[in-house]
C-alpha cells in the first residue's frame, strides 16, 4: 500500500512540474525580468528552462517511480507465492494428509484382526511407510506455511535445521560447512537450493541407514557454486534415477535442470554424493 502510495505521489509530482516551472519562470520574468530580458528572449529561454528541470528533477523522479515499481511488483509477487502456498498446505491436509490417516486407521483396524505370518509383515511395513509418508506431508506443510525467508543470509538456517532433523532421526553426525555469498544468488536460487537440499536429505532419511550426513556449499572463482549432501550409508542399489517409486532425486535432478544448473549423484569412496553445482560467468 506504501509503494502504491508513493507511486501516485510521483506521478503528480511529474505531471506538474514542468507546469509549475512555467508558472514560475513568467512570475520571475514579469516581476524582476523585464526590464533586463525582452520578451523575444524569454520566450526562447523558457523550454530550455523546462528541459534542464525535466533532465534534473523529472529524470529523478521517474527513477524513483520506477524502483517504486519494482518494489510493487515484488511485493505482489511475494503476496501471491504466498496465497500459493497457502492454498497447497490446505491442499496437502484436507486430501493426502487426511488419507493417510485414514489409511492408518484401517490399518489399525487391520491389527484388531489378529493375524499373523506374511500378513501381518506386511501390515508393519505399510504402517512404517504410512507414518513416513505423514511425517513428509506434515514437514511439507508446516515449509509452505513458514517459508523460508530469502532475505539475507537468514535463508540458509532452515538448511542447517533440516541437517539438524535429519541428524537427529537417523541418529547420524552431522557436518554443515557453507561458505556460499548470499548476494551470488537470487531469490529464485534460494528457493529452488533449499528445495533440493531438503529433498535429498529426506532420500538421506529414508534410505541411507548413515552414520555421517554433510552438506556443503561452496563458491568457486568464477562466481558459480558447488552444493552437495554426502553420507556414509549404503549407497544405491542400482541406478537411483530408474528405480521404481524413488521419485526424490529425480525431482531434484528436474529443479535443477530448470534453472540451468548440473546434477550428480553417485558414489564417491565410501560416499554417496548428491551434488548441485552452477557454472560461474567467468568459467572456461
Amino acid at each position: 500500500m506504501e509503494n502504491r502510495n508513493q507511486g501516485r505521489r510521483l506521478k503528480w509530482l511529474i505531471l506538474l512540474i514542468p507546469t509549475l516551472t512555467i508558472g514560475l519562470w513568467e512570475y520571475v520574468r514579469h516581476a524582476f525580468l523585464l526590464p533586463y530580458l525582452s520578451m523575444d528572449l524569454g520566450n526562447f529561454l523558457a523550454p530550455f528552462i523546462v528541459l534542464a528541470v525535466t533532465l534534473t528533477v523529472v529524470r529523478s523522479l521517474f527513477s524513483r517511480l520506477e524502483q517504486s515499481q519494482r518494489e510493487l511488483q515484488r511485493e505482489k509477487g511475494a503476496n501471491a507465492a504466498l496465497e500459493e502456498r497457502e492454498r497447497l498446505a490446505r491442499e496437502l491436509h484436507d486430501g493426502i494428509s487426511q488419507s493417510l490417516f485414514l489409511l492408518a486407521v484401517k490399518l489399525d483396524q487391520l491389527d484388531e484382526l489378529k493375524v499373523e505370518g506374511p500378513v501381518k509383515s506386511l501390515a508393519d511395513g505399510l504402517r512404517e511407510t504410512v507414518r513416513v509418508m505423514h511425517e513428509d506431508v506434515r514437514q511439507a506443510i508446516a515449509n509452505l506455511r513458514q517459508p523460508p525467508s530469502p532475505a539475507a543470509a537468514a535463508w540458509v538456517v532452515p538448511l542447517r535445521e533440516l541437517l539438524g532433523e535429519t541428524a537427529g532421526i537417523t541418529e547420524a553426525r552431522a557436518d554443515f560447512n557453507w561458505s556460499i555469498p548470499d548476494g551470488s544468488l537470487s531469490d529464485k536460487e534460494k528457493v529452488e537450493l533449499h528445495a533440493c537440499v531438503r529433498e535429498a536429505l529426506m532420500n538421506v532419511r529414508k534410505h541411507a541407514k548413515a552414520t555421517q550426513v554433510f552438506v556443503i556449499g561452496e563458491k568457486d572463482d568464477f562466481g558459480g557454486f558447488r552444493c552437495a549432501v554426502e553420507d556414509d550409508g549404503i549407497g544405491f542399489a542400482c541406478d537411483p534415477l530408474d528405480a521404481p517409486g524413488r521419485f526424490g532425486l529425480r525431482m531434484v535432478r528436474d529443479r535443477a535442470k530448470g534453472i540451468g544448473w548440473a546434477f550428480l549423484a553417485e558414489r564417491r569412496g565410501n560416499r554417496t554424493v548428491v551434488e548441485l553445482s552452477k557454472r560461474g560467468g567467468g568459467a572456461q
